[in-house]
């Protein structure tokens, strides 16, 4: 559902300069300029010519830093992009302040329309994934296959820990929370943020936190990142609202990929609950719960999460390299599977 209200922040050309983003290894940032906004996009060269398309889109209050950990172990099988969201990342804010699930699914179809990407493999964490599966609903020529990390998909009984994040949405709330927190350091935020999205925090190597506290101080400084943050939480509240053919656990049951879901046992944020029944919502769906993850598995064990990945994809499409490197990957954590939907 767009939002009605109008952008609350300067022009892209006129926001202050802040520190440079950081790039992996093997990485390059380049910016894309769409209609209506423009997307940074975080890629790595491909291993060879030649490789089907893939495409991340991280969570709310993300960016497409958080794909860095599972990108390099697809290398040989998929050419990876990873798209920072509109106001998230080094993206700017969009030009109509549409921070909604439908206003970021347009923005990742418009991209993926002017690359001349498609079919992709889509992947999605949390907002990103409920963004992915609008896209795979409604444009199925742009998807290959699905897979889904924690998907915030409406959920009727929201758990106590998700309630603060939601509270976002509401008018006033950003205000007053700046407002109290004023004082807490990057660090102290970005310790609070390992805590609710990590099932075991001490998974975030030494390295891994000083650049999550960098970037925490990077973003701080944009004028636009508490209201990209209210407003995209808004656009989540909203559409967990929806009922029809715009509801999104009826766009899950409209998706034709094969999808590959990811949840982790200890999310905070996304109910471990809502597995099976994702399951059943996505028609050609298989199911990876990973008992000791939290939010974001494809930041904590992102050699289980690659090693399914490799597996949905030798399944779908016989690729016998797919199938080669699936038989020499070793899990870091061992994992439920079920095949569902």
């Amino acid at each position: 559902m767009p939002s009605t209200d109008p952008p609350s922040v300067p022009p892209a050309n006129v926001l202050p300069k802040v520190a440079a983003v950081k790039v992996a290894d093997g990485e390059r940032l380049r910016s894309v300029h769409l209609p209506g906004a423009t997307l940074t996009v975080r890629s790595r060269p491909p291993a060879r010519e030649g490789l089907p398309p893939a495409l991340y889109v991280h969570g709310l209050g993300g960016s497409s830093q958080n794909w860095s950990a599972l990108m390099p172990l697809l290398d040989g099988l998929v050419a990876s992009e990873a798209v920072d969201l509109p106001g998230f990342g080094d993206s700017p804010p969009p030009d109509d302040g549409d921070y909604s699930i439908t206003g970021h699914a347009r923005s990742v179809i418009r991209y993926l329309d002017a690359a001349g990407h498609g079919p992709v493999h889509l992947f999605g964490n949390s907002l990103g994934g409920a963004v992915v599966t609008r896209v795979a609903a409604a444009r199925p020529d742009l998807v290959r296959t699905l897979t889904l990390v924690s998907p915030a998909l409406p959920e009727i009984r929201v758990q106590r820990s998700a309630v603060p994040t939601g509270l976002l949405a509401l008018p006033g709330v950003v205000s007053l929370f700046t407002r109290l927190t004023r004082e807490w350091t990057a660090e102290q935020r970005v310790r609070g943020v390992t805590a609710l999205c990590y099932g075991d925090p001490g998974r975030v190597s030494p390295e891994g936190f000083r650049n999550a506290v960098e970037e925490m101080e990077r973003r701080l400084r944009l004028p636009y990142f508490w209201d990209a943050m209210a407003r995209s939480a808004r656009g989540i509240v909203n559409a967990y609202t929806l009922g029809g053919q715009h509801g999104l656990w009826r766009q899950a049951e409209r998706v034709l990929a094969p999808t590959l879901l990811v949840y982790g046992g200890r999310d905070q944020l996304v109910g471990y609950r809502m597995a099976q029944r994702a399951a059943r919502a996505f028609r050609d769906s298989r199911l990876l719960t990973l008992p000791d993850a939290g939010h974001v598995a494809m930041m904590e064990y992102p050699e289980t999460v690659a090693t399914a990945f490799r597996e949905l994809l030798a399944d779908t499409t016989g690729d016998p390299v797919a199938d080669e490197r699936t038989e020499e990957a070793v899990d870091d954590e061992p994992a439920n599977q079920s095949t569902g939907g």
